[in-house]
């Protein structure tokens, strides 16, 4: 394939591309392409035998937004239209995942908020202290037959399956606390 540079006004944006960068983000894009113009030529807008954009809808908006007067396209002039609606929303699937732990230890958090990643937040100590007062004696009357419930805090990539999980078991009329209540004393028997 070639890539191609040609008059921004040449090309056109899809109206059916269903995927929009809107906001803040659609701002770190616009930076992006002020600071390192050089990626367009590496990663081309794909065009149809129209210049009707196929992957690269937002970059072109963008570009407008920077004011480019020019633009490098590639063109997929082969495809079916079938094949164009598919290339539409395979272009913006996010099938991968990031690696957390190397964004973590390899890469500067500052620079990947400016590139435009959304990265954690540092969370502050939780305090737990309050945890350890005993309120026994003051709940007693008032919690008579009545479940009480703790938080247990999960990473992030955790949070759905244990939810998930809670759900699942919940469902059954099982009591989700004496699993949890087990499997910790088993733990720490082992310890």
């Amino acid at each position: 394939m070639k890539v191609l540079k040609v008059k921004i006004s040449d090309v056109k944006t899809n109206p059916k591309n269903p995927r929009l960068i809107k906001d803040d983000k659609f701002k770190k894009l616009v930076k992006s392409i002020q600071e390192f113009p050089q990626m367009l030529e590496l990663r081309p807008i794909v065009v149809d035998e129209n210049n009707i954009v196929l992957g690269g809808n937002m970059r072109l908006k963008a570009c407008i937004e920077v004011g480019l007067k020019e633009v490098f396209i590639v063109k997929a002039d082969d495809l079916t239209e079938q094949q164009k609606d598919e290339f539409i929303v395979k272009d913006n699937v996010g099938f991968g995942e990031w690696d957390w732990n190397i964004l973590a230890n390899e890469w500067d958090t500052d620079k990947l908020q400016d590139w435009g990643l959304n990265v954690w937040q540092q969370s502050p100590e939780i305090d737990y202290s309050i945890l350890d007062d005993d309120l026994s004696e003051q709940m007693s009357d008032m919690t008579n037959g009545v479940k009480k419930a703790i938080q247990i805090e999960f990473e992030a990539e955790h949070y759905e399956e244990a939810s998930n999980l809670v759900k699942f078991w919940r469902e059954r009329q099982a009591y989700v606390g004496s699993m949890i209540i087990e499997y910790l004393k088993s733990e720490k028997n082992k310890l």
